[in-house]
């Protein structure tokens, strides 16, 4: 099996957009990154995970791709330029691919160029409906970099900047890459806030996953990017599960059949029994059905092993088409040697069990273990799953 090695990470989260920042705010659960917004839906002040850090301008000769999601992108690009340069020079612009994953691209941009439109009777200077086309990150991607390998994008939802891994891993094993750049972004936009809030899964508060409590989603923007190579790094992708169980458009099974077919089967694709995973960051979205099944689905699997486990989203909201890669980027920090006592993050919610699902093993504060295998799970609409699984360079079969 060939090896896969994530040789480079940038990442531009509410958390920050520095490393070592992101890691001691995640372990520390720190839920400061959430804000209130009262633009987003008609007559609510909605809680959101919201990136308030200058983000870098689109550069000049690039305008046609503006937008915020594009800028939170760049943002994570910059980190790995470097990378991707010398690649460029050692394998040739044409060996390096991009798959990218999102869900909102840069509909904000069309929401405004909408309300400019209703006022002036006219679109703004520079606006194009392809700014929000999902294929236009990876576009700009790879207009940034001056690259031509293979070049597009997955949007499967809220799985989908984890099912790059796969697509990336199948470019570099049929030797059509030597490097393939994969992540995604997703920007705050009315559209997705107003979608979740008619489906009755915004939470009128903040989000608490596995609560009895719990009453939906905050939804949160982000970035996160990763350089895949074929061999060795410090950090490895070790496995990937996908799976495609359509039980409904918008509800997953009940008893997570596809959530386990896909957890099984990065089990199988990494080499290794339920019992190494050392954690498992859980898809947990804080919604009804979403926590039910996914307890369910971790229950079959691991049973009264199952390893420490937490939800994220109540630190940066949920991502949507990001949420794969900003979770891998989370774990990727978790087995970084910055990660110096191999602490875990923290379950932030109110510490009401639902007894109705099987409880987990959450994770306390300033708690820690013995990190080698790392499990991040995502669930999408329409039955679309995956799981990944990763560890470092000396643990990798």
């Amino acid at each position: 099996m060939t090896k896969i090695a994530i040789s480079h990470m940038g990442l531009c989260t509410p958390l920050g957009q520095d490393q070592k920042q992101v890691l001691t705010r995640l372990i520390q659960g720190d839920t400061g990154a959430m804000l209130h917004r009262d633009n987003l839906i008609p007559e609510s002040n909605t809680l959101v995970g919201e990136v308030s850090e200058p983000l870098p301008q689109i550069p000049a000769s690039l305008s046609k791709f503006e937008s915020r999601n594009n800028q939170l992108l760049l943002s994570a690009a910059k980190q790995i330029t470097g990378a991707v340069m010398q690649a460029c020079k050692q394998y040739g612009p044409q060996r390096i691919g991009i798959v990218l994953g999102t869900s909102t691209s840069g509909i904000a941009t069309g929401e405004d160029a909408l309300a400019h439109n209703a006022k002036h009777n006219s679109f703004p200077d520079g606006y194009h409906y392809s700014q929000q086309e999902l294929g236009n990150s990876s576009d700009f991607l790879k207009a940034l970099f001056n690259i031509s390998g293979p070049c597009y994008t997955v949007s499967t939802a809220c799985s989908s900047s984890a099912k790059v891994f796969s697509s990336a891993r199948r470019l570099l094993e049929a030797d059509l890459c030597d490097m393939v750049i994969v992540g995604g972004s997703d920007s705050l936009c009315k559209l997705t806030l107003n979608g979740f809030n008619s489906l009755e899964s915004v939470s009128k508060g903040h989000c608490q996953p596995f609560s009895a409590n719990r009453d939906g989603i905050n939804i949160g923007e982000g970035a996160a990017l990763f350089t895949l190579e074929r061999g060795e790094a410090e950090i490895m992708l070790a496995g990937i599960g996908e799976s495609s169980d359509a039980h409904h458009i918008s509800a997953p099974h009940p008893e997570g059949r596809g959530a386990v077919s896909a957890i099984k089967a990065a089990l199988d694709d990494a080499q290794i029994p339920p019992q190494k995973i050392s954690y498992i960051n859980l898809h947990g979205t804080a919604t009804r059905k979403n926590d039910a099944m996914e307890s369910r689905a971790l229950t079959q699997v691991f049973g009264e092993q199952t390893p420490p486990c937490s939800s994220t989203k109540p630190l940066v909201g949920h991502t949507l088409g990001a949420a794969g890669a900003i979770e891998a980027a989370f774990c990727y920090l978790l087995l970084s040697s910055l990660n110096t006592e191999q602490r875990l993050p923290p379950q932030i919610w109110d510490q009401d069990s639902d007894l109705d699902d099987p409880s987990l093993p959450l994770v306390n504060k300033n708690q820690t273990a013995e990190l080698h295998y790392l499990m991040s799970n995502s669930f999408a609409f329409g039955g679309s799953n995956a799981s990944l699984i990763f560890c470092r360079g000396k643990d990798s079969k």
